[in-house]
C-alpha cells in the first residue's frame, strides 16, 4: 500500500474516532455531568474530613499541652526557697506559686487531663491525656478509677500499640498497689506468656516475681527469679533476681 493511501486511511480513522467520541459525549451528556458533579462532591467531602481531622488534632494537642503544663508543674515544699524559675509554670495555672505537694499538683492536673481526654477521646492527644490521667489517679490512690482509665486507653489505642501495651502494664501495677495481687499476677503472667516482642519480658517477669513475693508465694517467686536468670542472663534485672534467689535460700 502506498504511503499516501496509508496516510489517508489514518486520517479517516481519526475522523471516525473523533465523531464517535463526540456522539458518545452528546448522548451521555447528562450522565457525564452527573458523574463529574459526584467526583467534585466526593473531593469536597474528602477535603472536609481531612481539614476536620487536622483541626481536631490541633485542638486536642493544645488541650493536652495545657494539661501537661499542670502535670509537670514544679513541687516546692512550704518554706523551701524557690529559684524564681519555678514561678512562671505555676502561675500559668492560675496559682500564686509552685505546688507545695505532689498530691496538690496531681489534684490540680486531674480536671485538665480529664478534659483533654474527653474532648477528642480517640485522637492521639486524647489517648495520651487519658494515659496520664490514669497514672495520676493511681498515684493519688484512686486505684479503681485508674484501672478503668487504663482499660479505656488499651481499648482505644489497641493492644498492639505503644500506649496499649503501657496501659496494660499500668493496669497491673495499679492492681498491685490496690492489693489485688491475684489479678495483677494473672495480668503479668498473660503478658509474659505472650511470646512477642511487644513487651520487655524480663521486666514483666520481674514484676511478676515481686507480686509473688508480696503475696507470700515464695515457691512461685523462686521459679520466676530463676527464669529471669536462666533465660535473660544479660538483663539489667538479672543481678537483682540473683540477689532475691539468695534471700529466698537464706
Amino acid at each position: 500500500m502506498k504511503r499516501k493511501e496509508r496516510h489517508h486511511l489514518k486520517e479517516n480513522e481519526l475522523v471516525h474516532t473523533i465523531e464517535t467520541t463526540r456522539d458518545f459525549l452528546e448522548s451521555h451528556q447528562r450522565q457525564i455531568a452527573g458523574g463529574l458533579v459526584g467526583i467534585v462532591l466526593l473531593g469536597v467531602i474528602v477535603a472536609g474530613v481531612v481539614l476536620f481531622r487536622q483541626r481536631t488534632q490541633s485542638q486536642g494537642a493544645e488541650q493536652l499541652a495545657e494539661a501537661m503544663v499542670a502535670l509537670n508543674a514544679p513541687v516546692v515544699p512550704a518554706g523551701a526557697q524557690s529559684t524564681g524559675e519555678d514561678i512562671p509554670a505555676a502561675a500559668s495555672l492560675g496559682a500564686t506559686g509552685s505546688f507545695a505537694t505532689e498530691e496538690a499538683k496531681l489534684t490540680a492536673a486531674l480536671p485538665k487531663l480529664q478534659a483533654a481526654a474527653d474532648a477528642y477521646p480517640d485522637s492521639g492527644a486524647g489517648i495520651t491525656a487519658r494515659y496520664h490521667l490514669a497514672g495520676a489517679l493511681a498515684a493519688l490512690g484512686r486505684h479503681e478509677d485508674a484501672i478503668t482509665q487504663f482499660d479505656d486507653v488499651a481499648k482505644r489505642a489497641g493492644s498492639g500499640s505503644l500506649y496499649g501495651r503501657m496501659a496494660r502494664m499500668g493496669r497491673a501495677d495499679t492492681q498491685v498497689r490496690a492489693g489485688q495481687l491475684d489479678a495483677a499476677i494473672a495480668t503479668w503472667k498473660e503478658m509474659a506468656a505472650a511470646g512477642t516482642t511487644d513487651f520487655p519480658v524480663d521486666a514483666i517477669l520481674m514484676e511478676l516475681a515481686r507480686a509473688y513475693i508480696q503475696k507470700g508465694d515464695k515457691e512461685e517467686a523462686r521459679k520466676t527469679f530463676t527464669q529471669i536468670v536462666d533465660q535473660h542472663p544479660d538483663s539489667p534485672y538479672t543481678p537483682e533476681a540473683r540477689a532475691e534467689l539468695d534471700n529466698l535460700k537464706g
